[in-house]
């Protein structure tokens, strides 16, 4: 983990550099984005849990490499989490991050891309609702304060400055120190670039 944040740290700092030392019209950008969560989560077995659905939203900056390669970075409020329901309760898992990606952009043409990269967030708040039907208690678990994973994504930008993307976060990082729940989410979201 601290592997990770050191790399991010590394590649953040020589992308402010490169701004610094390039035109910043045409080699970099900043923008607004934000739109329509869907999330789960899964287990280490490989189930999913229902979804929840939510919002994320947040400001990102671009760095060109090259004519085809870009980077990526932001912040980005999120709202996360997971639904169990079986004969015996209903559990609804809302968890909000701030998310960090550092994403590798692909631009194939000049108005399509596809990304990869890693994502580190941090939970801000946390609420958990229970229903049950038959037992009188379940257990509450806290998450980690600290998710991490990689995402994968592709969108569309015009040369007005208006994107349409979608992302996938694979959650590598236990949501809960109790349990093998991993976080699953695509985000469907709507961008302006200055």
């Amino acid at each position: 983990m601290r592997t990770l944040i050191i790399i991010m740290a590394f590649v953040l700092s020589y992308n402010i550099n490169a701004q610094s030392t390039q035109k910043a019209d045409k080699d970099s950008s900043f923008g607004i984005k934000g739109g329509y969560n869907l999330a789960s989560a899964r287990n280490s077995d490989g189930d999913e849990t229902d979804q929840r659905q939510g919002f994320h939203i947040g400001f990102f900056g671009e760095s060109s490499l090259n004519n085809f390669l870009a980077i990526e970075t932001g912040l980005t409020y999120s709202q996360q989490g997971y639904k169990i329901e079986n004969s015996n309760y209903k559990l609804t898992q809302k968890i909000d991050y701030i998310n960090l990606p550092l994403m590798l952009k692909l631009y194939p043409t000049k108005v399509f891309y596809l990304e990869a990269g890693p994502q580190i967030g941090y939970a801000i708040s946390h609420k958990e609702e229970v229903e049950t039907y038959v037992l009188n208690t379940t257990n509450t678990y806290e998450p980690n304060s600290l998710d991490w994973g990689v995402n994968f994504g592709a969108g569309f930008k015009s040369e007005t400055g208006i994107i349409l993307g979608a992302r996938y976060h694979y959650g590598l990082g236990k949501i809960h120190e109790e349990t093998n729940y991993y976080n699953n989410v695509l985000q469907l979201s709507l961008g302006f670039e200055f």
